[in-house]
């Protein structure tokens, strides 16, 4: 059946609602909507929050992330994917995990200080850091702010390992930083890419960058000597799961040297975030889909249990599985990702200390 266009669909935004957030007492609700002369607006565009953190290094005891170390210079992002587990945290901030999540971004100018005061710690031990883990450390507002910029100046002077996932071009702003991380063994990057399909893309990431211009990233980091790992994520089964061999070969044409992906999960509010979404966006599948998710996560659409919650589980899940692996040996076959390089680490990035 072909996609009927939803005329109440919200362009431009992923979320479609603002969910209610569960650790507010109160809220504002528009009733009776007959009694206005005229209709309540409200601020739609994107704005600003300052906070100024004391720490800025996250470590998460996961068993499905073991010892994972990360940095969110940003908490909110403005490429409101649909699907972001991420929005989840934004009701921590007193904010709805819907469009707020979108529009009300929480930025964290000292970050680049915080980093370096972390490395300096007394007998700290070099390990790998990510940027981001929870949104996009080069989501658009880092065009201005330059605030991952100012961390990976850190990284180069204190030769500690990072790696980085993001699905936006402006990481090619710093390819002389990461070229000479690149050239010590210092730096991964993961480009996300969840659909090649431009319509779909609109619909499911709307203000991320085109999966043509994604696919350039990956080229041109390639071509400097910069790691590359393509991340199909999440896949959604009935949406873009065919799209898995494509992606990755798509991918490694362009020097990516291995893939990785993650089914989806709709946990807390995003389920009735995502679930809004798809019955707008793709009336026609809605349902289908929905299920599908279900069946990959014991029938639920949200799902906690480690080990399953991020691979799934089930025929639908074990096929998607067989697809990545199939892929992955055909286009990526020979090729890996290099080591990093622990022992360069320059305590006080260099500086010679007084011995008196």
């Amino acid at each position: 059946m072909a996609h009927q266009e939803n005329p109440d669909f919200f362009k431009g935004r992923g979320a479609q609602v603002n969910t209610d957030n569960k650790f507010l007492k109160r809220k504002y609700v528009l009733d009776h909507i007959e009694g206005l002369d005229e209709p309540l607006l409200e601020n739609s565009a994107t704005q600003l929050f300052e906070e100024s953190p004391k720490k800025i290094v996250s470590q998460s005891n996961s068993p499905d992330l073991s010892n994972m170390f990360s940095i969110n210079p940003y908490q909110g992002c403005e490429h409101g994917c649909i699907y972001c587990y991420a929005r989840n945290s934004h009701e921590y901030y007193g904010f709805s995990a819907g469009l707020d999540f979108e529009r009300k971004i929480i930025v964290k100018r000292n970050a680049p200080e915080l980093l370096e005061r972390y490395l300096n710690r007394r007998n700290y031990q070099p390990v790998t850091i990510m940027l981001s883990g929870n949104t996009d450390c080069y989501q658009p507002v880092e065009r201005r702010l330059k605030i991952t910029r100012g961390m990976l100046e850190i990284f180069l002077k204190y030769k500690n390992p990072v790696s980085i996932i993001t699905k936006n071009n402006v990481i090619l702003r710093d390819m002389d930083i990461i070229g000479e991380l690149a050239k010590l063994n210092l730096i991964h990057v993961n480009i996300s890419i969840t659909s090649l399909n431009e319509s779909i893309r609109q619909k499911l990431e709307p203000r991320t960058v085109t999966a043509t211009g994604r696919l350039a990233v990956i080229q041109k980091l390639s071509d400097i000597g910069v790691p590359v790992r393509v991340m199909a994520a999440p896949i959604i089964p009935g949406l873009n799961s065919n799209e898995l061999p494509n992606i990755i070969k798509a991918a490694a044409d362009r020097g990516a040297l291995a893939a990785g992906f993650t089914m989806v999960r709709l946990n807390g509010s995003v389920a009735e975030i995502f679930t809004d979404w798809i019955h707008k966006a793709y009336p026609d599948r809605a349902e289908k889909v929905l299920n599908m998710i279900r069946s990959c996560h014991a029938g639920n659409l949200n799902d906690s249990d480690f080990g399953r919650r991020m691979s799934g589980d089930g025929p639908i899940a074990k096929s998607i599985h067989q697809l990545y692996h199939m892929a992955c040996v055909r286009f990526l076959a020979g090729r890996e990702m290099p080591e990093y390089d622990y022992t360069l680490f320059t305590p006080k990035g260099g500086k010679q200390t007084s011995l008196f």
